[in-house]
């Protein structure tokens, strides 16, 4: 039952960061291609600041919840680099979230 209730646990923290901590400021902030980062917005913060702050927030909500340093810091990295691909086009909404969704599911079942 443990790993059910990691998993729960693991997607609301998804859903969590993803969803409800990510303000509309960081959503096109973290897109290096999004318009707010032309001259004209020369004082917003440069898209990887947000990016990356973006990670350590999922990968942070990892770490609290798996107690593992090791999966937080996996989970930085993967987040980071899924949604750069994601900002690029390279991969849709759905491929993204199936990226992230199965991380989860590797941490939950994960010794």
């Amino acid at each position: 039952m443990l790993i059910l209730e990691n998993l729960f646990m693991l997607i609301f923290g998804h859903a969590l960061a993803d969803f409800v901590l990510q303000p509309e400021a960081m959503g096109y902030g973290k897109n290096r291609n999004d318009k707010i980062h032309d001259k004209e917005h020369s004082l917003f913060p440069v898209w990887y600041y947000w990016l990356t702050a973006h990670a350590l927030v999922h990968g942070g909500i990892v770490y609290l919840i798996t107690g593992s340093l090791l999966f937080g810091v996996i989970e930085t990295v993967v987040h980071w680099l899924t949604d750069f691909a994601k900002c690029e086009g390279w991969i849709g909404m759905h491929q993204d979230q199936g990226v992230h969704i199965g991380c989860k599911v590797g941490y939950a079942f994960s010794p």
